[in-house]
């Protein structure tokens, strides 16, 4: 079975409703160009200056604003929707989780991911990133059926570590979702080549939506949000700047691969992962 697939690009920033607008517009364009699922980037409600502020706004799974917006377009547009990442409260005072939820096309939750592998970091010119200072690993990898095939979840940094989509093959996966914000010093150098390696690797189509620009804080990401085909083909990308690509995911052409080159099958494996 073939779906219409959009991935979307954001600028987001510190105003949870000026992000929620802007993902709004973008995901009406996409439906109204026939997406039937829609993947939004990692931190799309909220990208603030500081682990303080990011903290301040980590929401209830129960009741907060991203999770009500999600939950409503997807069941008034009836589509699926792999909503990026939202930051949420935790038991565990100073944390919250990465975490990154699948709607239905009736809005309701078919899957929820906590991000495993964290962005700790030291960039070129000291540059350094530690988001296990307030985010609270997840301790499993998941992946969600849905009518055109089964999703394995995954968001930005987790790209980094092939034994972690072997393991989601090996639970079913034949296509990935990787909301994103990927810096744009690891980006330019890294982003394209990780995607289209875990493709090749696994036979997997690649859904990669990223945050793109400057944001506050003077934190800069990569964009360049793109769909990448089994055989590690680019079939849409998305230019600098908020907006979304379409590509067809079509569950024939991971078969075909894998009837071609039965190296996918080490996936299948039983694997330990970190």
């Amino acid at each position: 079975m073939t779906a219409r697939v959009a991935v979307v690009q954001m600028n987001s920033g510190s105003d949870r409703a000026d992000n929620l607008r802007q993902a709004e517009g973008l995901m009406r364009r996409a439906c109204a160009a026939g997406a039937q699922l829609l993947v939004l980037p990692e931190n799309f409600s909220y990208m603030g200056s500081s682990e303080e502020e990011k903290l301040e706004h980590a929401e209830d799974v129960r009741e907060g604003p991203t999770m009500g917006f999600l939950h409503d377009f997807s069941r008034k547009k009836q589509v699926w929707i792999v909503g990026g990442s939202v930051p949420l409260v935790t038991e565990e005072e100073g944390k919250l989780t990465n975490t990154c939820f699948v709607f239905d096309d009736k809005g309701e939750i078919r899957g929820r991911y906590d991000k495993m592998h964290l962005f700790d970091v030291l960039l070129p010119n000291d540059r350094s990133y530690r988001e296990s200072n307030i985010v609270q690993a997840g301790h499993q990898p998941v992946v969600c059926d849905t009518p055109w095939g089964r999703l394995g979840l995954a968001i930005c940094y987790d790209l980094r570590f092939p034994e972690f989509f072997s393991a989601l093959v090996a639970m079913g996966a034949t296509v990935f979702t990787l909301p994103s914000a990927f810096t744009a010093i690891t980006g330019m150098a890294h982003w394209e080549p990780l995607l289209r390696a875990r493709a090749i690797e696994n036979f997997c189509y690649v859904l990669a939506p990223g945050q793109s620009g400057r944001h506050p804080g003077g934190r800069m990401t990569h964009g360049h949000s793109m769909v990448v085909e089994p055989w590690g083909t680019i079939v849409a990308q998305c230019p600098d700047g908020p907006g979304f690509v379409l590509a067809d995911v079509d569950q024939e052409r991971v078969k075909s691969c894998r009837r071609q080159i039965p190296a996918w099958k080490r996936s299948t494996e039983p694997t330990s992962i970190r």
